[in-house]
């Protein structure tokens, strides 16, 4: 009889944290952070699932904050990582970004020692040049993406927006006229039929166009706020007046990650505040992971492939192939428990912190998988897979580390202390 108490109360544990995280994706979420009106707005519309193709897709479905702000499903997770848009059977190619924190990368740009910095997504693509701020370029793109929520005109976002019963309306903040657009009579049709674009006259489009950059400087507005840039881990504690003492294992992470573990090179961590990134592109030499939708057959350009569609020389493009934007490792072991999976790498290769930390130490000391092995299979088999893209691998900051296993227990210790919503 105990057992079955025992069985009952899992169960309805479980069942908690999952109408909890349905809450969070739905518009449920808060964090008792005080929001200003554009930050309500923004946070209306990054929630809201109408602003898909289907009515099933929010931003907040890739991007949920119960994990730290990206793909929170612990089944899609573990196997190929990349998540299903608002139609059904059409994925991405990459692994979701993390939303929090993208809000303070730079404008995309080229540093005097020639180095890319900057933008948003994986592949920098989103400049920030168009609206002056890289998160806001970001939001425009998922919402016309056929692969995510697939809506065919950016007046299909600015209709539902408009006409949404949101507690700030896109009008209060932007002004009585940001909604002033005149309607064909067939726009709910023409924005639930993929590829059909919404007929508008020519001032109508004018001041569409305008309030879907609007609606993105909103979106881009919440992602800035206290409420998704907390800086509220217990490493952010560790450092002010009264502060939180680390254990022996996490301060030996962290002087390990500044020092033999060199990862503070690209997750630069000086002191309050710190980002732990530099906002730069490498190529860790990640193999493919094979159990995404596109299999071995796609290979991840990164930077590369956005530099050459964007007309830069062969040599310039070339020298960036198959570099990813350095993630911040905020979060980065955020999860509501042990048994939520989360997927590491652009293309969600990894499974684990301990399997990605294991990685970093050991890529050029283990011999070469005979095949497309996932992690587990490369654990297993003592062996790493040849890297996704060989050209541009950085060997010089990582590959073969020399340290111990319980030299990457304490830095995974270290990178659980970057966790926002810490308790005392």
């Amino acid at each position: 009889m105990r057992h079955k108490r025992v069985w009952i109360g899992l169960i309805l544990i479980s069942a908690v944290l999952l109408l909890l995280a349905s809450a969070a994706r739905a518009g449920g979420y808060s964090s008792g952070v005080k929001l200003s009106p554009i930050e309500q707005l923004g946070k209306s519309i990054f929630f809201d699932e109408d602003l898909s193709l289907n009515k099933n897709q929010s931003c907040a479905t890739c991007h949920a904050p119960e994990v730290g702000w990206v793909g929170p499903d612990s089944a899609i997770n573990q196997g190929g990582a990349v998540y299903e848009g608002s139609i059904a059977g059409r994925f991405g190619d990459r692994r979701p970004p993390v939303s929090a924190y993208a809000t303070l990368s730079p404008i995309f740009h080229l540093t005097r020692k020639g180095l890319f910095v900057g933008g948003n997504f994986w592949d920098g693509r989103a400049t920030g040049k168009k609206l002056g701020n890289p998160a806001a370029d970001q939001a425009q793109g998922p919402f016309l993406n056929p692969v995510e929520q697939a809506l065919p005109d950016s007046a299909c976002v600015v209709y539902r927006v408009c006409m949404a019963s949101y507690p700030v309306s896109l009008e209060n903040v932007w002004g009585s006229t940001a909604c002033d657009i005149t309607w064909p009579v067939d726009v709910e049709a023409a924005c639930a039929a993929p590829g059909s674009p919404v007929s508008l006259a020519t001032a109508d489009r004018a001041t569409s166009d305008a309030a879907y950059d609007a609606i993105a400087l909103a979106i881009a507005a919440y992602e800035d706020s206290d409420e998704v840039n907390a800086f509220s881990s217990k490493y952010d504690l560790s450092r002010g007046p009264r502060a939180v003492k680390l254990t022996q294992l996490e301060q030996r992470g962290y002087a390990l990650f500044r020092g033999k573990g060199m990862c503070h090179r690209c997750h630069t961590s000086n002191g309050q505040g710190a980002l732990f990134t530099d906002f730069t592109y490498d190529n860790l030499g990640l193999p493919q992971n094979p159990d995404n939708p596109a299999g071995l057959s796609f290979v991840d350009p990164g930077l590369g492939g956005f530099l050459k569609n964007a007309g830069y020389p062969e040599a310039v493009y070339m020298a960036e192939w198959g570099k990813h934007k350095v993630p911040t490792l905020r979060n980065v072991g955020l999860r509501p428990n042990t048994a939520v999976v989360k997927a590491y790498g652009h293309n969600g290769y990894f499974k684990s912190l301990e399997g990605i930390v294991h990685f970093y130490n050991t890529r050029d000391v283990k011999p070469t998988c005979p095949g497309p092995y996932t992690e587990a299979q490369a654990l297993a088999a003592n062996c790493w897979p040849a890297p996704e893209v060989s050209a541009n691998v950085n060997t010089a900051e990582l590959g073969d580390l020399g340290l111990t296993s319980a030299e990457e227990r304490a830095i995974v210790a270290f990178l659980k202390t970057l966790s926002d919503g810490y308790q005392r």
